[in-house]
C-alpha cells in the first residue's frame, strides 16, 4: 500500500490561509497534512522538525520561501517548495480563500471536492 504524501502548508500566522489549507485536506485519502507559520507570533510556528517530516511544502508567499531557506537550508536539501502566491486578504475558511487555494493547488496535486 503507498504510503500518504505528507504536505505541510506555510503561511505568516498560521491562523487563516495555511490553517485553511490543512482544514480543507484533513482526512482527503492520499494525503497527511499540516500547517504552520512563519513569524513568532504564529499559532503554530514552523520547525524543523515540520520540515523534515514534509514530502512537499505549499508556501502562500515568496517570503515565506526566504524565510524558510535561512532558517533550515540544510533540512530543506531535496525538499520541494512551491510558492501558491497566495496574499493574506481573506479570513479562516472564506470562500474566496478555498477556491484560491483549490485552484493554484490544482496543478500540483488532487483537490478535494
Amino acid at each position: 500500500m503507498a504510503q500518504d504524501l505528507k504536505i505541510l502548508f506555510i503561511c505568516s500566522q498560521n491562523r487563516w490561509r495555511s490553517l485553511t489549507a490543512e482544514k480543507m485536506y484533513a482526512g482527503f485519502p492520499g494525503y497527511a497534512v499540516r500547517s504552520a507559520g512563519t513569524e513568532p507570533g504564529a499559532r503554530i510556528r514552523v520547525t524543523e522538525g515540520h520540515v523534515g517530516w514534509a514530502d512537499i511544502i505549499f508556501v502562500m508567499e515568496k517570503r515565506h520561501v526566504d524565510r524558510l531557506r535561512g532558517k533550515f537550508s540544510e533540512v530543506l536539501t531535496g525538499k520541494k517548495i512551491i510558492c501558491l502566491h497566495i496574499t493574506d486578504d481573506y479570513g479562516f475558511m472564506e470562500a474566496g480563500l478555498v477556491d484560491a487555494l483549490k485552484a493554484k493547488l490544482s496543478e500540483y496535486i488532487a483537490v478535494p471536492e
